[in-house]
């Protein structure tokens, strides 16, 4: 039975929620926790727990939203230091005032917070542009199940003591400790932001997507969307969308915007509609926000990385064993980062959970290394979200074993039930 609370993850529910009020507090918390035996889990705004399996135990929930604070910023530096529990939109709203920004592109962030973007090892799509939002954490703290406060990196951006240490917690998902403040070097906004999205047809789709390889000026992002039209608009009666999104001046963005509607009219695309500023941004988030929407009760979404040459294959590949089930899909391609993630569907609950089993088998032989990213609780609990664990499994399980010996900390959420 699907348990039903704000701390739920899968059938299991906590016993109590701790909302401690500083670094200290949440280190002495961890600690009592493990020397008490009890199983515990990170929150930040539970945006991203769909990501990894549900605890093997659960007994405390511990809720970082009091951690919400900028400790440190530096304009002219282009450093800021942040605790964990602040808001993605908090942190745009304190760089706003200096045009500055960090391209986090994570779901839902007037909920999402720094720490649990960072747990989940959060990629979105203009990494290709700006880079992970690991290569601009240039530090960290944090707690420990022996109660401790463990520093690595700082606020200057060339220094490089303990630098590595910080990116070990990244994508951990709360396996090895609470990260408590995340130090991060900022970017100049861009002057102009503008975002076309067309029409693509099937028939016109590989010479479309080859001769946005030809552009002079690379997008930002670009993604192709076929379903979700709850998150993305819908262009004549096409279901694949194109979304090409430019940043800079407003003379790059004119030359950029000239060029792409004149390699989409040579391709058959007469129409691109344009979103410039507010619009483009909102419009962007709309769709990284259906990365994680589920279908009601009958949907799981699955992730596959790797890179952009095979992007379109992983997709099809996923939505063709999908069709073969009957399950119906919605598919996100990001061109230049190589993600696809896929979204399958039953058309009812019941439905759904019978031909689970049987297409997650299929699309796990046929994308190696696909992950769940999301879905209904109840059909995720029936599949392993990471599939076959990987060759360094050893080397995990020792890193968990060093960090949380008494494996308090979420077991079972991570890759091999660690």
């Amino acid at each position: 039975m699907i348990v039903s609370t704000p701390y739920a993850l899968g059938n299991r529910a906590p016993a109590r929620v701790e909302e401690p009020a500083d670094a200290p507090r949440l280190a002495g918390t961890l600690a009592a926790a493990a020397e008490s035996g009890s199983a515990v889990v990170i929150f930040g705004g539970s945006t991203l727990q769909s990501i990894g399996n549900a605890p093997q135990r659960y007994d405390v929930a511990i809720s970082l939203r009091k951690l919400d604070r900028v400790l440190q910023y530096d304009p002219r530096e282009l450093t800021i230091g942040l605790q964990a529990g602040i808001t993605l939109e908090g942190v745009a709203r304190a760089l706003a005032q200096a045009r500055q920004f960090i391209p986090f592109d994570a779901p839902l962030p007037r909920r999402a917070t720094v720490g649990g973007t960072l747990a989940a090892g959060w990629a979105g799509p203009r990494r290709a542009a700006y880079g992970h939002l690991r290569d601009l954490l240039i530090g960290s703290t944090v707690a420990l199940t022996d109660g401790s406060l463990v520093n690595a990196g700082g606020m200057v951006v060339k220094n490089v003591t303990g630098y590595d240490m910080s990116r070990l917690y990244v994508g951990s998902l709360g396996t090895l400790g609470a990260i408590v403040r995340a130090n991060f070097k900022t970017l100049p906004r861009p002057p102009r932001q503008r975002l076309a999205i067309a029409p693509l047809a099937d028939e016109i789709r590989e010479r479309t997507l080859t001769a946005l390889e030809t552009l002079a000026i690379e997008p930002a992002a670009a993604l192709v969307v076929d379903g979700f039209f709850e998150r993305v608009p819908r262009l004549r009666d096409e279901d694949a969308r194109l979304l090409v999104l430019f940043e800079g001046s407003g003379a790059v963005i004119d030359r950029a915007t000239r060029e792409l509607r004149s390699a989409l009219g040579k391709c058959g695309i007469a129409e691109t509609l344009l979103f410039d500023e507010t619009a483009a941004a909102d419009v962007l988030q709309n769709t990284i926000d259906a990365y994680i929407e589920p279908l009601e009760d009958r949907s799981v979404t699955y992730r596959s990385t790797g890179l952009p040459q095979t992007v379109w294959q992983r997709a099809l590949a996923v939505c063709g064993i999908a069709s073969d089930c009957d399950a119906r899909f919605d598919f996100i391609a990001d061109i230049r980062t190589g993600d696809a993630i896929v979204r399958v569907a039953g058309t009812s609950g019941a439905r759904t959970a019978a031909l689970l089993g049987e297409l997650d088998a299929g699309v796990r032989a046929a994308v190696p290394g696909l992950t769940v990213l999301a879905g209904d609780p109840a059909l995720r609990a029936q599949i392993d979200a990471w599939g076959t664990p990987p060759s360094t499994m050893e080397t995990l399980r020792a890193i968990k074993t060093r960090f949380d010996p008494t494996a308090s900390l979420a077991p079972g959420r991570y890759v091999g039930g660690l």
